[in-house]
């Protein structure tokens, strides 16, 4: 087939459809040369045109080619010397997927022509493969970037306000009956307006996404009859992974998620994706050669100095992306504005952030790749939130990344369930945590919302299994039950998993209304992840990475509708007062022209915590009061907003404490708006004067409200 071919231009790097014709550019410095591949079909086993590009600027290679259209199917030949021992692993009989592709027609068909070596030679990588791998890698595809965004506008949820909801594209819509079938674990089943009514009523303002980026199944877990679900393994840093379209693979993909975004915004809720920039998906040096490792292995990787043929790995999986070098920086700093600028996202949430900002083998706060997000006009606008931690030495990072960031605060996770689990802990920790872990943030001049609180996450139990289960049941992902987190610590409930025993069954409902009330009337921003608000239980599997099934999926038949009103509840006392979700720090001074501190600990006897009450590790009881009344700088032009006053009283003791309310000036009457021993309050209001006696009971947490005086 004759097609004609123009010189072209460097960049935009990947595949740029301009309405007449397509301007490819792969970046390739030690390559010595490089063919374009254009296939007619995705089943094609070989390219019906290959392109040798002639025209290289620096190191990029291009070509525009005026006869080819959005839908377009290609990918790459990258010739260049196979030599793993310098960190070399060329080998033009892969077809390549391009690192900058929008959208990839497929996912991966394992085969062992994937792999650069022969995988039967006993010279293991070292030895070079001559199998065509084009039958089985999915086709990059060339994208048509026009959409409809209508008036389309970023919520602009200020941190203060945010409430952050992770979930899964399929296993937040897969069961759900009010969905229709055909759409059911899409970007689609996202958008529907069952889905955004639910979101709406629940009260959250942010999606977190799980993966969406274009990832790998790995070979030995399809072997095991197992699924990559969590996603975790990208490939393609532009694509929106083809398994959650719903209504093709050759860029409609695209549409279906412009679209989903679109609807979200439209109902003021926010989109934050999970990106894994860390690492790829093509693994350590016995891993297949997909895209990164045949274009340019040493340009993309961290090789380790005494042997190019290892990779540096400080993920756990295999390889970690080389952010110190230019044209990798440049690759995530252009994945993250084409998410923001052409797919509308708000937000990111950082995969084991801390692997990015390695520089030699050190953690740099100040790294490159901090320096230029900290410089860039579009990224540094939008919410950044850090998993601030990787697998190497030195790799826990809680509370030191740079001002601008939030992140996973993984000390609050620890401190709130050894709270309510009754673990002989200091009191002081769970004020710091509860408060908006100053500790952590304040020297550093950021605020409360630095904190991104949660008590449970996609990685580990469910809010249900947390509660009633001691012990993982991991035996449905094929290792013997060795994943995972090694144990959950006891909570002394006596039963294990499942039962019906209602003494223990009210037990757990009451543990997960602490945990709930805890995390959403805590300062700094509070995470829940999708399910835990119904009750959605993983059967004791705390790691369900691999499980695209029920054991991942909500069931939402089975929801438990009171656990469901009762975060709503909490959601709404949050969102409805400024003091559980203030923009700075508790200062514990008194507010201008009042006569108490902002802020104030309490022994159950109604005195003033001490020193020695502090001190206890063995104490489990304790009450706050947050003064609403003249609270200052709430809103964004600092604007001095009254609230009501509020006191709330923990109570983690296996036994009912007697609590003393504190003197008038604190508050001359308290009512009880939230009691977790209950899913929902009588309908008669219980009323307390200043001074008297409140039964609070063993495991529970009562928050008696104030109004302001007029």
């Amino acid at each position: 087939m004759n097609i004609t071919v123009y010189p072209g231009s460097p960049f935009p790097l990947g595949a740029s459809y301009d309405g007449k014709g397509v301007n490819f550019a792969l970046f390739a410095d030690n390559a010595t040369s490089v063919e374009l591949c254009l296939f007619n079909s995705k089943d094609d086993t070989t390219e019906h045109v290959r392109i040798e590009i002639t025209e290289r600027t620096h190191y990029v290679w291009h070509v525009y080619l005026p006869d080819v259209h959005a839908g377009q199917l290609y990918g790459y030949r990258v010739h260049g010397p196979y030599e793993p021992q310098n960190g070399h692993r060329f080998n033009p009989n892969k077809l390549l997927i391009d690192p900058y592709a929008k959208a990839i027609a497929g996912t991966i068909n394992w085969h062992d022509s994937l792999f650069g070596y022969d995988v039967k030679s006993p010279d293991a990588d070292l030895s070079f493969s001559t199998l065509d791998s084009a039958p089985y890698v999915p086709k990059s595809v060339v994208v048509d970037p026009k959409f409809d965004w209508e008036e389309d506008k970023p919520p602009k949820v200020p941190y203060y306000k945010s409430i952050i909801y992770e979930t899964h594209v399929k296993g937040f819509t897969q069961m759900n009956p009010d969905i229709p079938e055909e759409i059911r674990g899409s970007y689609a089943a996202l958008a529907h307006p069952v889905t955004i009514k639910y979101l709406q009523e629940l009260g959250i303002t942010a999606i977190e996404l799980m993966p969406v980026h274009h990832f790998v199944t790995d070979r030995y877990l399809e072997e095991k009859g197992l699924l990559n679900f969590w996603g975790y393994n990208t490939i393609g840093f532009f694509a929106p992974d083809v398994r959650y379209s719903s209504s093709g693979i050759f860029g409609e993909q695209v549409i279906e998620f412009k679209n989903m975004v679109k609807e979200m915004h439209r109902a003021g809720i926010e989109v934050i994706l999970d990106v894994v920039y860390n690492h790829t998906a093509e693994g350590n040096h016995m891993g297949p050669t997909l895209s990164f490792r045949g274009i340019d292995n040493a340009a993309y990787y961290r090789l380790t100095d005494d042997d190019k043929r290892y990779y540096m790995d400080y993920t756990g999986t295999g390889n970690t992306l080389n952010a110190m070098q230019p044209n990798v920086l440049r690759l995530i700093m252009d994945s993250l504005r084409y998410w923001i600028l052409e797919m509308h996202v708000d937000g990111f949430r950082f995969d084991l952030a801390s692997a990015l900002a390695r520089e030699l083998h050190a953690v740099d706060r100040l790294g490159s790749f901090f320096d230029i997000i900290h410089q860039d006009p579009i990224i540094s606008q939008v919410k950044l939130i850090a998993e601030p931690w990787d697998i190497g030495e030195g790799g826990y990072q809680v509370g030191k990344f740079p001002p601008g960031w939030a992140e996973w605060n993984g000390k609050y996770r620890d401190c709130i369930r050894d709270y309510w689990r009754g673990a002989d802990s200091m009191l002081g920790e769970f004020a710091e945590r509860f408060t908006g872990s100053s500790d952590l943030y304040q020297d550093d001049y950021r605020r409360p919302t630095a904190s991104i609180n949660f008590v449970t996450a996609h990685d580990g139990f469910t809010l249900n299994d947390l509660v009633s289960y001691n012990e993982k049941y991991n035996i449905d992902n094929g290792e013997d039950n060795n994943d995972g987190e090694s144990h959950n610590r006891s909570w002394n409930h006596g039963v294990e998993g499942p039962t019906d025993d209602p003494t223990i069954l009210e037990l757990r409902e009451q543990q997960k209304r602490n945990f709930l009330a805890t995390l959403f009337l805590s300062q700094g921003v509070p995470m829940l992840v999708a399910g835990d608000e119904v009750s959605r239980t993983q059967f004791g599997n705390n790691n369900a990475y691999c499980q695209d099934n029920e054991i991942s999926w909500i069931n939402w038949e089975n929801a438990d509708q009171d656990l469901l009103e009762f975060t709503r509840t909490v959601i709404d006392l949050r969102k409805n007062h400024p003091v559980f979700c203030r923009r700075r720090w508790f200062q514990g001074r008194s507010i201008k022209g009042g006569s108490v501190e902002d802020i104030h600990w309490f022994s159950p006897q109604g005195k003033e915590m001490t020193d020695e009450n502090w001190g206890h590790d063995f104490a489990k009881s304790l009450a706050v009061y947050m003064n609403g009344h003249g609270l200052r700088s709430v809103g964004p032009l600092g604007e001095k907003i009254q609230d009501d006053s509020f006191y709330l009283i923990f109570n983690a003791h296996h036994e009912p404490i007697s609590y003393k309310l504190p003197p008038k000036k604190y508050g001359k009457k308290w009512t009880k708006v939230l009691d977790t021993t209950m899913s929902k309050l009588p309908n008669k209001a219980q009323t307390f004067d200043a001074l008297k006696a409140i039964k609070v009971e063993a495991r529970s947490m009562v928050l008696l409200q104030s109004p302001v005086e007029k």
